[in-house]
């Protein structure tokens, strides 16, 4: 099992998260590309760390959105939601190369990421942006979405994610952040929430079903209050349990 993380959205004198110590658990991080957070500096030094650590990269491609964090829905053209999507993957394969490692997949981030999880304009257009630049990257979405099986139609390997630190509503979507109770915040809750899940692949919806979830990753957004602390609680948890923590790049689309 994979654990990954939302990585580099410090922008300039404004912290955000982590980073240093949220790679020493993690395996997979998902880095800012500028959009929606980030600035080249900082994102060659969390690239940098990242390679150190052995940490597999991915390009966190958002909405043009700085001021939203890239949470604020868009309706771009086809035209500019696909360049927006090869400039930040380009942006990041530069920075990664320099830093000596790549870009081995691509995560949407926030609004754009729930978009395309339903959306199948937006969800081909990130599909054909990421086909242009590399079709060799992998795409990690939202486990069940529609997005998954358009992309693996198309030629992409796929890789799905659970999130540990956000509610579920009974179809399987994230619950709006605008919710009470969308954003879990105590590690051991969480922890013992994905251990339950990775062992019996069901989780428990805000409604209090339970719903059924195929993922080869489980997220811990690194801005979310104490990240850190709960990224360690689900790492040992399942690392307990017997349960090998690896990067999913391995295991895309054997779901």
């Amino acid at each position: 099992m994979d654990l990954n993380s939302d990585l580099g959205e410090s922008f300039g004198a404004w912290r955000m998260g982590d980073d240093t110590s949220m790679l020493d658990v993690v395996t997979s991080a998902n880095i800012a590309c500028g959009f929606h957070a980030g600035d080249p500096a900082n994102l060659l030094d969390t690239v940098k760390a990242a390679a150190a650590r052995g940490v597999i990269i991915g390009a966190h491609v958002a909405y043009p959105d700085l001021v939203g964090f890239g949470r604020r829905a868009m309706d771009p053209t086809s035209r500019e939601l696909i360049a927006d999507v090869i400039y930040q993957i380009g942006a990041l394969q530069g920075i990664a190369r320099a830093a000596g490692t790549r870009v081995s997949y691509v995560k949407p981030h926030g609004a754009l990421y729930n978009t395309i999880a339903q959306d199948p304009r937006q969800a081909d257009d990130v599909i054909s942006a990421i086909l242009l630049i590399d079709p060799h990257l992998v795409l990690l979405g939202l486990a069940g979405s529609p997005l998954l099986a358009r992309a693996r139609q198309r030629g992409l390997q796929v890789a799905a994610e659970a999130f540990a630190d956000r509610a579920y509503t009974p179809d399987g979507l994230l619950v709006s952040r605008k919710e009470n109770g969308a954003v879990l915040q105590d590690p051991e809750l969480v922890a013992q929430r994905m251990l339950d899940w990775v062992q019996t692949g069901l989780i428990t919806a805000m409604d209090g079903s339970q719903i059924r979830l195929q993922a080869n990753s489980i997220c811990v957004h690194g801005d979310s209050p104490g990240a850190v602390i709960m990224a360690r609680a689900v790492y040992a948890r399942l690392q307990a349990a017997g349960i090998q923590i690896r990067p999913f790049t391995g295991t895309a689309d054997k779901q």
